[in-house]
């Protein structure tokens, strides 16, 4: 029982549904950059255990924990009580196998790396729990895009939300398989196979309401692209049943601090948290960011097909751009970013009705004098190049070591005194 009379079975209804200030955190896709994340993690951590004098985990901490793609995973371990130094251990392991190039690969038709060893990696963490589990211990989501209805997926496991329960004809979100789930927000087209998801119960045996894990293989999706083209027998996937699922990086949400604002505050979710610099707090920590761009000289012969491309790439940039820009706009920054030269940091603008969060933004910008200004971190630009990348894992320990230079000065006593 608590002061407001409302009693919870579970530690996550407690953290959803409960009264007080609460705080949220929101984790930026990004492939192996994700060390950065981990690092900033730590070193909140160890605040938090310098201030209150004792262990925290961060699941404990914050109300809501959620992220898109590798921030999926992350959020996932800290949903499941894990520490950072266990995310650490875990993190650092999993790039190498989870960025594994498959064999035979045929380019453009296949997936870059083997989904089998980010999926078995995951599966270490979140064994076979169902997005009910009570083992997350607090609010938990992720962020990815469903291809064949064409809508990014927030799915939470916040009990009031619509589908949770059983439908007529669809599975309820509360039988989703974390494992699915989480290699769905982090199946980058291009780089791994899409996820398959049972969403409908039709031609779907009662019993196997419990057990979603049983559908086609993704790469059977890629034998029937096969297929089409002469070179393997047909494999008949049901659309009425299965959901198509892709990395939710492809979504404006990337960075998806804004989406969990909404599933926070919006009525249809049912969570309705009160708004206020005092009432809540929003942490969102990124990969690593930098400005794409191309000039005129290195179009070279391929220029259009080129140009097309980092058109495209670049959208993703803009999108986690604009939503900096709208959540520094909402919220109150103690250590706000500047958007561009034309902006600002709109830190000292606000919406009508006065600031409706307290906004911290941790990340790093990978840019040669950035870098060298603020971290005193100097690399050559085949470096630089090489670090923007989201698919070396040689490279996960050198992120690792830039994520703790910049966390060591952005992320500072006075921000978590709450």
């Amino acid at each position: 029982m608590n002061e407001s009379g409302a009693t919870f079975e579970t530690s996550r209804d407690r953290h959803l549904f409960g009264p007080g200030a609460k705080r949220l955190l929101s984790l930026d896709g990004g492939g192996v950059r994700g060390a950065l994340t981990v690092a900033f993690l730590e070193r909140i951590e160890a605040l938090l255990k310098e201030r209150h004098g004792q262990e925290v985990r961060l699941g404990d901490y914050f109300d809501l924990v959620g992220g898109t793609s590798t921030g999926a995973v992350i959020a996932g371990a800290l949903a499941l009580g894990h520490r950072t130094a266990e995310v650490k251990d875990f993190y650092l392991k999993l790039a190498p196998f989870a960025f594994k190039r498959q064999r035979w690969a045929i380019p453009v038709l296949q997936a870059k790396f083997d989904a089998r060893g980010l999926r078995a990696r995951i599966e270490e963490v979140v064994g076979d729990r169902v997005l009910s589990s009570p083992d997350l211990i607090t609010g938990f989501c992720i962020l990815t895009k469903r291809m064949d209805t064409g809508s990014p997926w927030l799915i939470s496991n916040n009990p009031r939300a619509p589908f949770w329960e059983d439908g007529k004809d669809y599975f309820g979100n509360k039988h989703y398989p974390l494992v699915n789930l989480v290699r769905a927000s982090t199946a980058a087209p291009h780089f791994f196979d899409p996820e398959l998801l049972p969403i409908s119960q039709k031609e779907v045996l009662p019993d196997s309401v419990a057990k979603p894990l049983d559908v086609p293989r993704p790469a059977r999706l890629v034998r029937a692209v096969l297929e089409r083209i002469g070179l393997r027998r047909p494999v008949k996937i049901d659309p009425n049943v299965y959901g198509l699922f892709v990395d939710g990086g492809v979504t404006p949400h990337n960075n998806p601090s804004l989406a969990m604002l909404q599933l926070a505050t919006l009525t249809p979710y049912g969570i309705k948290w009160p708004v206020g610099p005092k009432n809540l707090t929003i942490v969102s920590v990124g990969t690593g960011s930098h400005r794409p761009r191309l000039s005129i000289e290195s179009l070279g012969f391929a220029g259009f097909p080129k140009l097309a491309y980092h058109a495209l790439m670049s959208l993703m940039t803009d999108a986690q751009v604009l939503i900096l820009g709208l959540m520094q706009w909402m919220g109150e920054c103690p250590a706000p970013w500047e958007i561009n030269s034309e902006v600002g940091t709109l830190a000292t603008d606000a919406p009508p009705g006065g600031k409706m969060f307290r906004f911290l933004r941790y990340d790093v910008r990978l840019e040669a004098e950035w870098l060298e200004r603020e971290i005193n971190y100097r690399a050559s630009d085949d470096m630089i190049v090489r670090l923007r990348g989201m698919d070396d894992p040689n490279l996960v320990q050198e992120l690792y070591k830039i994520g703790g230079l910049a966390a060591e000065k952005q992320v500072k006593a006075e921000h978590w005194l709450g």
